[in-house]
């Protein structure tokens, strides 16, 4: 088979090592693709945004697979261009994907098909919105309502946290026009999970679960990134609590996907929130996680493909495989000032070294190669993934293969998985 893979960071690094592992596979194609992906696959020089480009390469390429990594061509309908010229595409059409690439329409559908999830309210003007906040009481959150890098929610401690918040997605416009439109909801407390799973639009099969950590610095402080690391499996998430979230949240949810005329394909990510009264939905996202797919990738039993080719035709399921009891890790290695400016094209080094360390994979995020030499080129730009027998294990086996990368600014958290190790 012939297979592409949309995108170029830790997530696309890690679905294309997983996938180059296939004997089904003959040959795989990324776009853009990066030093790291390379390895495994043939780098094509096109934009996760050139559809129209996606589109030709995959009919002229007699790509029978293309496995979309990113959420913002699943939003902007990269798979449904694929599946007008008689492509197959794993990830949801646009009208599936909005249950990500709008957190308005998501909190709605919640609502009306009974959901559990936080009290919320969503608003167009930030004077409404400021008289929700003061309604709802502190702490609470404010989301920009379409896309934002995972960087859009923003935890608010006090009112006047929240009133800047307001300004900072509806009057300086920090986020574009995701940030136009905001929801406003109440503070969870619990502990947060991500969860995930595959839909052929018919059914539905569990994955595993990770705890991502977004948080900049150490002790969840400081503002949140796209993810600086996370680990799996979660102690606590359990098989009665899993069959609880499918049973009460993700069937449901599909379900009235289904019903609302967009029955889904691909990977749903649940981020839950498991408080005193339940597990209740953060936020669902219409892809793999990233850092998540890191760690999930060098957990995964088997071959990868039958699976993303069931979900993405509609197929019946391949035979289950158990996920190992191994537990893994990725650190994020990023760049010093992300997630605000942040300077790129600095020679990285190391990376051979710390690969080299057992149970180690070090997949790239923001990489480039500059006169033969690896350098920066992006926020995040390394995950350094581990796979061990046990968490502690781990998490001392990827913070080893961390110290032997630097860089100039180089960043990351000390406290990966000590959480719940």
């Amino acid at each position: 088979m012939r297979l592409l893979v949309v995108g170029g960071g830790g997530r696309e690094h890690a679905l294309a090592w997983k996938i180059a592992q296939s004997p089904l596979v003959d040959t795989l194609f990324a776009a853009p693709g990066n030093p790291g992906i390379a390895r495994h696959a043939r780098c094509v020089d096109i934009g996760v945004d050139a559809h129209g480009e996606l589109v030709d390469f995959a009919r002229r390429e007699r790509v029978d697979l293309t496995v979309i990594g990113p959420e913002a061509p699943l939003v902007a309908g990269l798979a449904d261009r694929l599946a007008e010229a008689g492509l197959t595409a794993f990830g949801p059409s646009a009208g599936a994907a909005a249950i990500e690439g709008s957190k308005a329409f998501s909190k709605d559908l919640m609502r009306r098909y009974g959901i559990p999830t936080a009290r919320f309210a969503t608003f167009d003007e930030p004077a409404g919105a400021r008289r929700f906040c003061r309604e709802l009481g502190a702490p609470l959150v404010v989301k920009a309502d379409g896309l934002a890098a995972g960087k859009g929610a923003i935890v608010c401690a006090t009112l006047e946290d929240a009133d800047a918040a307001i300004a900072e997605c509806m009057e300086r416009k920090a986020f574009g026009a995701a940030g136009a439109r905001v929801v406003v909801e109440e503070f969870m407390v619990g502990q947060e999970v991500s969860f995930f799973v595959l839909s052929n639009g018919g059914d539905v099969i569990a994955l595993a679960a990770a705890e991502d950590h977004k948080a900049i610095f150490d002790g969840d402080r400081g503002p949140n990134t796209g993810g600086m690391g996370c680990y799996s499996p979660v102690a606590g998430f359990d098989e009665a609590l899993e069959k609880r979230v499918m049973e009460t949240i993700v069937r449901p949810t599909l379900a009235a996907l289904a019903r609302e005329g967009a029955p889904y394909r691909g990977v749903l990510y649940t981020g839950l929130m498991l408080t005193a009264q339940g597990p209740r939905v953060v936020e669902f996202n219409c892809r793999f996680g990233d850092p998540e797919c890191q760690a999930l990738m060098v957990r995964a039993p088997g071959d990868l493909v039958p699976l993303l080719l069931a979900a993405a035709r509609g197929d019946a399921w391949p035979p289950a495989r158990s996920w190992s009891s191994a537990a893994s890790v990725c650190v994020n290695v990023a760049s010093g000032g992300y997630p605000g400016k942040y300077q790129a094209g600095l020679p990285i080094r190391g990376v051979e070294a710390a690969e080299a360390r057992p149970g180690v994979r070090v997949f790239h995020a923001g990489t480039a190669t500059r006169n033969s030499q690896l350098v920066t080129a992006g926020g995040r730009v390394l995950g350094v993934t581990a796979v061990a027998e046990s968490m502690e294990a781990a998490i001392a086996a990827a913070y080893g293969a961390v110290g032997e990368i630097s860089f100039d600014g180089m960043h990351y958290r000390t406290d990966i998985g000590r959480r719940r190790a």
